[in-house]
């Protein structure tokens, strides 16, 4: 009985097992077919996202400056550039609509705008580009060029393209204080066709002058270049200038007014080609000594004592003339060398009588040009150098009109930040 019991025990057990083996076989050809339909599940998702890859362009396209940019150049920060592939289209416009005219370059691989922006003004940019299999990319960007308030630049003179006397400088006057000197002057170059050294002298936070060691050469060419663009010229406040200028240096004329001798001789190329009669500033009203740039010429104009601290008991000024013949400006303080008609033609060459100007015979209207003020002006251009000497008064300071050229060449260096 009990070996009995013992067997059927045995069987169920057997029995149980093979039932165990049987439903992993079962089990095992179960898991064979989720399998295989798993792999080509796999199979098929590779395969759609690899044509989705195939249906994307390989062209890049970057656009310049970075989307959400502020204080971007207004000259070279807009630029659009692609890689593996060529731009199709490119629009640029402000907030307000207007279109940017530009142009993409021959090989297609870049755009940039026709002329500058305009200061503080938001630009949209859209680039379209195709790659070699024609696939389209498409990019987008929007920036803010820099504001007047954070941007400087220099007015400068002498014009573009004009021609001038020997002593004319390069005369630099920025809108805002310049902080950062080395950094902006690093940004300006001047050099002369005669190979003369050219350094640059700053006045104040404001002003630099250019000038080499003696007057230009004749004929000589003077090319000014401004690179300012992006420059920091103060903590937040950037160059926005990009500019070369060039101007002519005409024939050497040097004028000397010997105040004692009442005279003023002209010399031209090295040769003197006048002695004119000349009546300076009074005892009381001296004329400055020094070297003196011509740097504005006015056929007529009107001079008011008042405006240059000529006045009387009543505060008016102590003359107002209002058509002064043949002007030309020596000063920023107000010296001229001008035509005089309301004073007797003896004084010429024999009397000093003037508030500090030098003034030379002429007629009222200067619609005469056989007298000396006429032909003086007439033979004069901007930049002409006018001497005075044996003067009472002291010499002209430098920075009163373009008359850098009295101070020593040491001392203009050492005003340099090259």
């Amino acid at each position: 009985m009990t070996v009995g019991k013992r067997r059927r025990s045995l069987a169920a057990a057997a029995a149980v097992l093979s039932g165990v083996l049987v439903l992993s076989a079962c089990n095992d050809d179960d898991a064979s077919g989720p399998a295989a339909s798993g792999s080509a599940t796999a199979t098929s998702q590779a395969q759609v996202d690899e044509a989705a890859e195939q249906k994307t362009s390989k062209a890049q396209i970057t656009i310049s400056p970075e989307n959400g940019s502020q204080n971007a150049s207004i000259n070279n920060a807009a630029k659009v550039a692609v890689t593996e592939g060529k731009l199709t289209e490119v629009t640029m416009t402000s907030a307000e609509g207007t279109e940017v005219k530009g142009e993409i370059a021959a090989d297609g691989l870049s755009w940039k705008p026709a002329g500058q922006l305009e200061r503080a003004t938001v630009y949209k940019i859209a680039a379209t580009a195709v790659d070699a299999e024609g696939l389209e990319a498409h990019e987008n960007s929007s920036f803010t060029t820099v504001s007047k308030e954070n941007s400087f630049i220099g007015n400068f003179t002498p014009e573009d393209g004009s021609t001038v006397g020997v002593g004319m400088p390069v005369s630099i006057n920025f809108n805002k204080a310049i902080t950062d000197k080395k950094a902006v002057q690093g940004g300006i170059k001047v050099s002369s066709s005669s190979g003369q050294e050219v350094v640059g002298h700053w006045f104040n936070s404001t002003r630099l002058d250019f000038r080499p060691d003696a007057y230009w050469k004749a004929g000589s060419t003077v090319t000014l270049k401004l690179d300012l663009d992006g420059v920091e010229g103060a903590d937040g406040v950037f160059g926005v200038q990009q500019k070369t200028v060039t101007f002519k240096v005409g024939r050497s004329q040097v004028s000397t007014v010997d105040v004692e001798k009442k005279t003023m001789t002209v010399v031209r190329d090295g040769k003197v080609v006048r002695t004119i009669p000349i009546s300076a500033g009074s005892p009381d009203n001296t004329t400055y000594n020094g070297k003196m740039v011509i740097s504005e010429k006015f056929k007529e104009t009107r001079m008011n004592g008042a405006t240059v601290g000529f006045t009387d008991s009543d505060g008016k000024g102590e003359y107002d003339i209002k058509d002064v013949p043949h002007a030309m400006r020596l000063s920023t303080s107000g010296t001229f060398i001008h035509g005089n008609y309301w004073g007797s033609r003896s004084i010429f060459g024999s009397v000093n009588t003037s508030h500090g100007c030098v003034g030379l015979a002429d007629v009222k209207g200067a619609g005469d040009p056989n007298q000396m003020a006429a032909w003086f002006y007439d033979q004069s251009m901007i930049g002409d150098v006018v001497i005075v000497k044996n003067s009472k008064d002291k010499t002209i300071a430098p920075d009163n009109g373009l008359n850098g050229w009295n101070m020593d060449w040491s001392t203009w260096k050492a005003g340099s930040q090259a």
